[in-house]
């Protein structure tokens, strides 16, 4: 029962928290653009938050790691700006 209950939180549990953890990134860089900030300043947020450590093995975690989150708002910037253009707002 043991080996089930970790079996079902790293394979199951975990993976489904990191993928509303980057869903809640990618809404909210998208949202900050439209409501008038530098969706640009993600990246170095998120560097100065790495710079801190403390973070831990992702395959273990409810969230994605640093790395991961920069990777994925570095993907993301160009949707949020252009989401943010249809609003008035421009970058």
């Amino acid at each position: 029962m043991t080996g089930y209950g970790v079996g079902t939180t790293v394979f199951g549990t975990l993976p489904f928290s990191r993928d509303n953890e980057s869903e809640a990134d990618h809404y909210g860089l998208i949202l900050m653009a439209i409501a008038g900030y530098n969706p640009d300043e993600s990246v170095p947020f998120w560097e100065r938050m790495a710079s801190l450590g403390g973070g831990s093995i992702e395959f273990l975690s409810t969230h994605p790691s640093d790395t991961t989150r920069i990777r994925q708002l570095q993907q993301w910037i160009p949707e949020a700006k252009n989401k943010a253009r249809e609003f008035g707002r421009s970058f």
